[in-house]
C-alpha cells in the first residue's frame, strides 16, 4: 500500500503554529485580568458614592441637621484708645565733637570714658607756654606805642598854640595830628593781638559745652593737635532728656495736628526692637514741617526724660502715640469680625441660639478689642469661635461657662477649647470637620 510521502521539515513547521496560539491565549489571559480589576474599581467608587459613610452618633462635629457648638461672648461697652504706631530711632537732643580751637600739644586728659560730664567741666589742656609768650610780646607792643601815642599828643597841643601865635606853619600842625591818629590806630591793633593771645590761652583750657555722656577718647596725651583734626577729642552725647524721631504716614497727619493745634498733650510710649518690652514714656513734642515725597510720610520727634537711661542714642525701637481716647463705645473681639466681598459682618447669637448675620461698621482697633459704630448694641452676643460653617439662621449650642463670659474664662480653656460638659452627649470633643475625632480632652461623664 501507497502512502503519501510526509514532506520535508513537517515537524519544524508545527512548532512556531503551536508557540502563537499559547501567545494568543497569554494576551487574551492578560486582558481579562485588567477588564476585572478595571471593573472591581469602578465598582468600589460607585459603591462608595452611592453608599456614603454614616456619621459617628457622638464623634462628628454636628449631625446633618444638628446645631453646631460655637464659642460666643457679649458685646460690651467700654473705651478704645486710638494709638498710632511707628518704627522709630533714638536721637540725642545735642552731640558735640569736642575739637581743638589752635594748634598746640595735648599735655592733659581730664575725663574718663563713659563720663557724665556737666557743662563747664575741665576735658582738656594744651601747652599753653607758646600763647603766653606771644601775650607778652604784645603786651610790649602795646605799651610801646601807647607811649608814642602819648607823645605825640603832647606835640600836638603845643603845635596847636605855635599855630595860634602864628609861629609855625599850618602844615606841621596837621602832619603831627595825623601822627596822632596813627599812633592812635596802632595802639588799638596791639590791644586787639592782646585780646587773642589772651584768648588763644583760653582756648588750651578744654570745657564742656553740655551736659551728657563722654565717648571714647580718640586721641592721646602728647599728641600735637591741629584745627583741620576730623575726629577731634571726644564726643559728648546728651543723654537726659532725649528724644526719638519717627516716620509716619501722612494719611495720620490730620488727626495728629488737630489733636495739637487744640493744645492736647500726646503720651507716647517705647517698647524695644521686639515690641514686646515697655522702656519709657514720654511725650509728642513737635512735627516736622513738609513730608517726605519719596515715602509719603512725616518725621515726628518725641522727648523723654530717660533718668534710668533706658534710651541709647541710635538705639532702634518701636513707639506708640496715643493720638485719642473712644469713650463709651461698643467694643467686640476682633476674631469675631468676618470680612465680606462687601462689608464686614458678625454671626449673633439670638435668644434661641440660631445665629444671626449682623452686618456692622467698625471703628478703630486697640489690641485685640475693636470698635463697633452701628449694627450692635451692648450685650449682643457674637461667636469668636466655630464660625467656619456657619450661615443665617443655624442653630448653635453654647459651653454652659456661659455666653457672656469671654471664652477660656473659669474653666482654663482657650477659644475653641471644650470641657467634658461641652463636648456631647457623651462627653466626645466634636470633630473638626474632617471625619477624623480628637480625644485629648475626652472626659466621659455618663455611666
Amino acid at each position: 500500500m501507497m502512502t503519501d510521502p510526509i514532506p520535508e521539515n513537517s515537524s519544524a513547521g508545527a512548532t512556531p503554529v503551536s508557540g502563537a496560539r499559547r501567545g494568543g491565549l497569554r494576551r487574551w489571559f492578560g486582558r481579562l485580568v485588567w477588564l476585572m480589576v478595571v471593573a472591581l474599581v469602578l465598582g468600589g467608587i460607585a459603591w462608595i458614592m452611592l453608599h456614603p459613610r454614616a456619621a459617628p452618633p457622638h464623634g462628628g462635629r454636628f449631625a446633618m441637621n444638628g446645631p453646631m457648638p460655637v464659642v460666643a461672648v457679649a458685646a460690651a461697652t467700654g473705651d478704645i484708645e486710638i494709638e498710632l504706631k511707628a518704627l522709630g530711632t533714638v536721637t540725642a537732643l545735642a552731640a558735640v565733637t569736642i575739637k581743638t580751637q589752635i594748634g598746640g600739644k595735648l599735655t592733659q586728659v581730664a575725663f574718663t570714658e563713659g563720663q557724665t560730664v556737666h557743662v563747664g567741666d575741665f576735658l582738656a589742656q594744651i601747652d599753653p607756654r607758646p600763647y603766653q609768650l606771644a601775650l607778652v610780646q604784645f603786651e610790649g607792643q602795646l605799651r610801646r606805642d601807647q607811649a608814642l601815642l602819648a607823645a605825640a599828643k603832647v606835640d600836638l597841643a603845643r603845635y596847636q598854640k605855635l599855630v595860634a601865635q602864628d609861629s609855625i606853619a599850618r602844615q606841621q600842625l596837621d602832619t603831627q595830628a595825623a601822627l596822632v591818629q596813627q599812633y592812635g590806630g596802632t595802639v588799638e591793633a596791639d590791644g586787639a593781638q592782646v585780646n587773642s593771645a589772651k584768648l588763644n590761652i583760653e582756648y588750651c583750657h578744654i570745657v564742656s559745652p553740655v551736659t551728657g555722656r563722654v565717648g571714647l577718647r580718640q586721641v592721646d596725651p602728647g599728641n600735637y593737635l591741629q584745627t583741620s583734626d576730623a575726629s577731634g577729642i571726644v564726643v559728648i552725647t546728651q543723654m537726659q532728656p532725649i528724644s526719638v524721631i519717627a516716620a509716619v504716614p501722612e494719611d495720620r497727619l490730620p488727626d495728629l495736628l488737630k489733636r495739637l493745634h487744640a493744645g492736647a498733650t500726646l503720651p507716647v510710649t517705647v517698647y524695644d526692637r521686639s515690641a514686646s518690652v515697655k522702656l519709657t514714656t514720654g511725650k509728642l513734642t513737635t512735627l516736622d514741617n513738609q513730608i517726605d515725597t519719596t515715602t509719603g510720610t512725616i518725621k515726628l520727634r518725641a522727648e523723654f526724660d530717660n533718668h534710668d537711661e533706658s534710651l541709647f542714642p541710635n538705639q532702634f525701637v518701636n513707639i506708640r502715640v496715643l493720638v485719642d481716647t473712644l469713650h463709651g463705645v461698643i467694643t467686640i473681639p476682633t476674631v469675631a469680625v468676618q470680612h465680606g466681598v462687601v462689608e464686614n459682618f458678625v454671626y449673633m447669637v439670638r435668644d434661641d441660639n440660631s445665629v444671626a448675620v449682623r452686618p456692622i461698621g467698625l471703628g478703630p482697633a486697640a489690641g485685640d478689642k475693636v470698635a463697633v459704630l452701628s449694627g450692635l448694641a451692648s450685650g449682643d452676643r457674637v461667636v469668636i469661635d466655630g464660625a467656619d460653617k456657619l450661615r443665617e439662621g443655624a442653630h448653635v449650642t453654647l459651653p454652659t461657662a456661659g455666653p457672656e463670659t469671654k471664652a477660656g474664662s473659669g474653666s482654663g480653656h482657650g477659644p475653641g477649647s471644650w470641657s467634658g460638659s461641652n463636648h456631647g452627649p457623651d462627653g466626645a470633643r466634636p470633630d473638626d470637620g474632617t471625619g477624623g475625632e480628637e480625644h485629648r480632652h475626652h472626659h466621659r461623664t455618663d455611666p
